[in-house]
């Protein structure tokens, strides 16, 4: 990796950051990217070449069970969807 792009993921991600609490988001956002969003798109463009249609979509509902939870900065986790999907007694085993 050259220094020409850690700059640039570095100003992408936290250039303009003032805060640690900015930087913390930077950096979770850039994980995100990396572990989530690269590899679905490039799934997708998988499945585009091959004809087929693509969605996406970026569910970032903080549900109200997650207070006390998960920390107030976290609005959806990975999977976080599903009980909205589903329903929450999918999830609870009532189904």
């Amino acid at each position: 990796i050259t220094s020409e792009v850690v700059d640039r993921v570095y100003k992408e991600y936290m250039g303009d950051a003032e805060s640690p609490a900015q930087v913390r988001d930077g950096l979770l956002d850039a994980m995100g990217d990396v572990f989530f969003v690269i590899s679905a798109v490039e799934v997708a463009r998988y499945h585009r070449d091959a004809g087929n249609p693509v969605y996406f979509y970026e569910f970032q509902h903080r549900s109200s069970s997650a207070e006390g939870v998960v920390p107030a900065f976290v609005k959806a986790d990975h999977g976080a969807e599903i009980a909205f999907v589903f329903g929450k007694p999918f999830l609870a085993g009532d189904v």
